[in-house]
């Protein structure tokens, strides 16, 4: 999309002012502006969100198109668009479905929502019991309740840095400071947290998983064990950044929810649906959580809705509200679900995420590996980040050159986010040619060359 400015999962922007300045005013037209000035006029405003960047008028497949006619691919889609958008599958089931039945009272049931309950559950790694909500935040929040429930311990620990979503027991778990500000506290009591793996920037001082010992696994059992009385561990089994835990990782964290009696919560809003090139992110680390949380892409990238599959004996809490929502079981939002799980499984997605995504990592690491302003190339699937630092020795991330790089893919017709201020984080759709992946990455390659 047409930007004045990327968009970011974390705090830290570069000062971007002569940016975007110069790309106003070569790229913005009458049109344009108008409907950014109403936009601002209309809307309350908020970090990462309201004033708008720019605007949008078309998206379909892997391309978004500004007012002014301009296309990009859209590596970045609010991980909403593992399909890309407007698959025509899930247009049409929800065309149908609104013909059908557009609406179900929650005391009622219907066939399309039973059907994606039995769907997701028959894809958990145990006997599963599912319920549905409108938003990943939403769903963060059963999961939580449903913990407490289950546990009858209230504590959570969780990671800095992380995001679970806007309302206040996911802003409690979660660890960003745009979530975190004092307009937002006091957050909810016994929502501990602990650093994030991260092995190119290790909290503990260490220069990669060769020598840690897993200390970042270890600080989760130490605090498990000192607090004693935590319901969940809640985390991001890849963090979306992009950061990959070292291995072993999550089999540590297991036995130490296990040992200290805690339920392990994995939050796949991001990353699940076969982004990662595993329908489960936590797959890849051969985990097994006690409560799943999906999101974002369910929706096939029209229509929001969410999910929490937990293991069946955890269903402990009939007698309370643990998600008592409007649209718990909408006909229209489980149909379009239902169509993405069997676009997923017709197209291979997930098998072909992780054929792609080793492609693209290959020629990215191929390209950049002696450049030194590139410190770290990661991800999984189709899920990649490029770290941008002053020099390979101090790791000192440099948020200006990522900046310049964001500008001139996106003069190319690529759009991403920029995450932690100096992470090109390239998230295409499942869906995306081979072709138009290796223009994408020739575009970054070059841009950063």
């Amino acid at each position: 999309m047409s930007q004045r400015g990327p968009i970011r999962h974390t705090e830290g922007e570069a000062n971007t002012s002569e940016l975007r300045a110069e790309w106003s005013a070569r790229q913005e037209d009458d049109a344009t502006r108008a409907l950014l000035d109403r936009d601002a006029g209309a809307f309350l405003h908020q970090s990462l969100s309201s004033p708008c960047l720019s605007t949008i008028a078309k998206a379909e497949g892997i391309w978004i198109e500004d007012t002014a006619g301009r296309r990009f691919m859209d590596f970045h889609g609010n991980s909403v668009h593992h399909l890309g958008y407007g698959h025509p599958v899930v247009t049409q089931a929800i065309k149908d479905q609104i013909d059908s039945l557009p609406f179900s009272p929650r005391r009622f049931t219907n066939e399309v929502s039973v059907a994606l309950a039995e769907r997701l559950g028959a894809l958990a790694p145990w006997p599963a019991k599912v319920l549905f909500t409108t938003g990943g935040s939403d769903a963060v929040e059963v999961a939580m309740r449903l913990a407490r429930a289950a546990t009858g311990r209230f504590k959570t620990l969780s990671f800095w840095d992380a995001f679970h979503g806007a309302g206040f027991g996911a802003s409690s778990v979660g660890g960003e400071a745009t979530f975190r500000s004092h307009i937002a506290g006091p957050l909810l009591p016994g929502a501990e947290h602990v650093a994030p793996f991260h092995c190119y920037h290790c909290a503990y001082g260490h220069r990669g998983p060769a020598t840690c010992g897993l200390a970042c696994a270890s600080m989760v059992d130490y605090v498990l064990a000192r607090e004693g009385d935590v319901a969940a561990v809640i985390g991001e089994p890849m963090r979306a950044v992009p950061v990959v835990p070292p291995p072993g990782y999550w089999q540590a964290v297991r036995a130490a929810c296990d040992r200290q009696g805690a339920l392990l919560i994995m939050d796949e809003i991001p990353t699940g649906l076969g982004k990662t090139g595993r329908f489960f992110a936590h797959d890849h680390d051969e985990v097994t959580p006690d409560i799943i949380v999906l999101g974002k892409a369910l929706g096939g990238g029209v229509l929001p809705i969410a999910a929490v599959l937990a293991r069946a004996d955890l269903d402990l809490a009939g007698d309370f509200a643990i998600g008592h929502y409007t649209h718990e079981k909408n006909p229209v939002t489980a149909a379009a679900a239902l169509a993405t799980l069997d676009v997923i499984e017709a197209e291979g997605l997930v098998d072909r995420a992780a054929r792609l995504g080793e492609a693209a990592m290959a020629r990215l690491k191929e390209a950049l590996s002696s450049n030194p302003h590139v410190g770290d190339i990661r991800g999984r699937g189709l899920m990649m980040g490029v770290e941008i630092v002053t020099d390979r020795d101090s790791r000192q991330p440099d948020p200006d050159r990522a900046e310049r790089i964001y500008y001139a893919c996106l003069e190319q017709g690529l759009s991403f986010k920029i995450s932690a201020g100096n992470v090109l984080t390239l998230s295409p759709p499942l869906t995306i040619g081979e072709a138009d992946l290796m223009r994408a990455v020739a575009i970054v390659t070059d841009a950063i060359g």
